[in-house]
């Protein structure tokens, strides 16, 4: 049987990315976990219109939210990576409006949605935590709407790109330059409203003008600043965040 990972040894949480949690608020949350649920990669961890008895926080690897339309066309939310919270709509409305696909073996750790309300009872500090990750998730959304409606294709892509860089920097995943990117083309493409043939060009050209590379399952920044100013983005750090 696989040992379940002790709040107190959690790789992610001594990150700086991350604000510090207080010994009782350390406590709580080892009361809080209920376990932890592996997802192989492709593997569905919620499904669009069903119900889930459990929040999760992502441990280990990387995912996609979305959409499924009525014509069959898929709509990418956001794309999910450890530290991320996953499933509070359906733990909250107790139906999910949206899927989460892994596209990774994916480690999850799970709160029972029942716990949902101790929290809010006993853990005030923690209970305004979750309400700030719901806050930052609508505030991404946002300027993922404004990114559709005021970004060209070349800047919606550099924007994608320059995001998943600094998030996955934040968290430790930099490796001589370049970290991870699992994600297909296809879900670029979903994401930001574009063909997988405009989408592929963008990023042959960003190549070639020496600002980013994505081979090998990997994303290589050539040049952060400039591919920043591209995407319209100021240099600015990754917002520290309560993980739960």
């Amino acid at each position: 049987m696989t040992k379940v990972t002790d709040c107190l040894d959690c790789p992610l949480r001594s990150r700086p990315l991350f604000v510090p949690m207080t010994e009782s608020e350390l406590a709580f949350q080892r009361r809080f976990k209920a376990g932890e649920r592996f997802i192989p990669a492709g593997g569905d961890i919620i499904l669009q219109g069903q119900k889930s008895s459990s929040l999760y926080t992502v441990l280990s690897g990387m995912a996609v939210r979305s959409v499924m339309l009525e014509s069959g066309q898929r709509q990418v939310i956001s794309f999910v990576f450890p530290g991320d919270l996953i499933g509070l709509q359906s733990g909250i409305m107790g139906e999910a409006q949206h899927s989460v696909t892994a596209v990774t073996d994916t480690l999850l750790c799970t709160f029972p949605r029942e716990r949902v309300w101790k929290l809010f009872r006993n853990q005030p500090a923690r209970a305004y935590d979750l309400t700030w990750i719901a806050a930052m998730e609508e505030h991404f959304l946002g300027e993922t709407v404004a990114t559709l409606g005021q970004r060209d294709a070349t800047q919606r892509i550099a924007w994608a790109l320059v995001r998943i860089w600094r998030r996955l920097v934040a968290i430790g995943m930099n490796d001589g330059g370049s970290v991870p990117f699992p994600f297909r083309q296809q879900d670029l493409s979903d994401a930001l409203g574009l063909s997988v043939v405009h989408t592929n060009r963008v990023i042959v050209a960003l190549r070639n003008d020496g600002l980013a590379r994505i081979a090998g399952r990997r994303l290589e920044m050539l040049d952060h600043p400039r591919l920043s100013r591209l995407a319209l983005m100021d240099m600015e750090k990754e917002d520290v965040r309560p993980i739960l």
